[in-house]
């Protein structure tokens, strides 16, 4: 059964932003899906065996940070 984390990134304001925090997310072992939401700033990610770390790691990678 797939599982589902959210996580409030601030800073995040346009398209570009989106599409880095999905790419990053999406390399990231486990992911299925990943939506953005710039008006709540709540990023949903969907999959199986996600790793919170791997996932906070990534959002950093894409420059922003995971509340």
């Amino acid at each position: 059964m797939p599982e589902t984390m959210t996580y409030t990134v601030s800073g995040m304001t346009c398209e570009h932003c989106t599409k880095a925090v999905s790419s990053e997310l999406g390399s990231v072992p486990g992911v299925g899906s990943v939506e953005v939401d710039l008006d709540t700033k709540l990023v949903t990610v969907t999959g199986r065996g996600l790793d919170d770390r791997a996932l906070r790691a990534a959002i950093e990678e894409a420059g922003y940070e995971a509340t």
